[in-house]
């Protein structure tokens, strides 16, 4: 079977790297097109997955996300056309599944919030299979034409399929400089760019400024644009730490004391590994997020002063999840079956 993916998030890198792993290794043919944008391409190489790349992201106005896309799903068709794909899976990627559905290949979409109203009205209508968490509620996902059998839920997190085989690297601490003895807090800022993150939230630099001060603490920052590392470079706060490029985030969460995020894919990994996490995300909430909160996964917060900073045992991981990546998989690939 020949597998086109299709990723234009750093996230994507994330979910997929397992789900490719299991395609090879069961014979299929593979092949990967990404989007220029935060650090995608730089968590590809990290994690040796070879790539095609086209297109750049369109930047903040709604004028320059058009252009993008038009342009974007030009090239993809030119790209695709003619590779005699069998299935085309994407997480949220909008382009992969309209230019599927123009090119008569079945697809796949996969995302865990349903509030990207724009994305989810032409990536869902296109795509043959919509996969998302039973935390969703369906009627939520009505409005996209997403409805069984189209549209098919999982359990979890899926976070708990892709960190599966995940075991922390503790170099990367060591890597980064960080002091053993201090509170260590991993931050991350608020997705700028995104249509459905509109207004700004001062609550993330007001946080970033709190723990920048404290002599107990190393907080590490993972901006996701040159302008976010830009910002907080010129605080030049004492006990900021500001990596230069992509870092194992997922091995960072699993040794951090806590986590600080106002996006929702670093918010879930916390959890799933069993890290304390809160969010200060400004949009509204989706349905995971809201099942976290009632689990006392996931702490809103709106004051950093509430921050318990204190040191944790790692080594326990007694809250730790994990769920068959296969299982995901199987879920992805019926768009295939249902095609045919």
């Amino acid at each position: 079977m020949r597998v086109w993916i299709d990723m234009t998030a750093s996230a994507h890198v994330l979910v997929f790297r397992p789900l490719i792993r299991l395609l090879r290794e069961r014979g299929d043919e593979v092949e990967v097109t990404a989007r220029e944008y935060a650090q995608t391409l730089q968590l590809l190489e990290l994690h040796g997955i070879e790539a095609d790349v086209i297109g750049k992201h369109g930047g903040r106005s709604r004028t320059g996300k058009l252009r993008s896309l038009r342009s974007r799903l030009h090239e993809l068709r030119r790209w695709a056309r003619g590779r005699n794909f069998d299935v085309a899976l994407a997480h949220g990627s909008h382009e992969l599944t309209m230019t599927a559905r123009r090119l008569g290949i079945p697809s796949s979409t996969t995302f865990d919030y349903e509030f990207a109203w724009l994305q989810h009205q032409l990536g869902c209508r296109a795509a043959t299979k919509v996969v998302v968490p039973d935390a969703i509620p369906p009627r939520r996902l009505a409005t996209y034409g997403a409805e069984p059998p189209k549209l098919v839920q999982y359990a979890g997190l899926k976070e708990e399929y892709y960190l599966a085989d995940f075991e922390p690297d503790p170099s990367v601490v060591r890597q980064l400089g960080v002091d053993p003895a201090r509170v260590l807090v991993v931050l991350r800022p608020p997705p700028d760019v995104s249509l459905y993150h509109r207004h700004s939230n001062p609550l993330f630099p007001q946080t970033v400024d709190f723990l920048g001060r404290h002599d107990d603490v190393h907080a590490v920052v993972l901006p996701r644009t040159d302008e976010q590392r830009a910002y907080v470079r010129e605080l030049d706060l004492p006990s900021i730490v500001l990596p230069e490029r992509a870092v194992d985030a997922q091995s960072l969460i699993a040794l951090a004391d806590l986590v600080v995020s106002a996006g929702g894919t670093m918010n879930r990994e916390a959890a799933a590994l069993g890290v304390p996490v809160w969010t200060t995300y400004g949009g509204r909430l989706g349905g995971v997020d809201e099942e976290l909160i009632r689990q006392g996964r996931l702490k809103p917060l709106t004051d950093p002063r509430a921050l318990e900073l204190r040191k944790r045992d790692v080594g326990n991981g007694s809250a730790r999840v994990r769920r068959d990546p296969a299982v995901m998989l199987q879920l992805l690939l019926s768009a295939r079956d249902a095609a045919s």
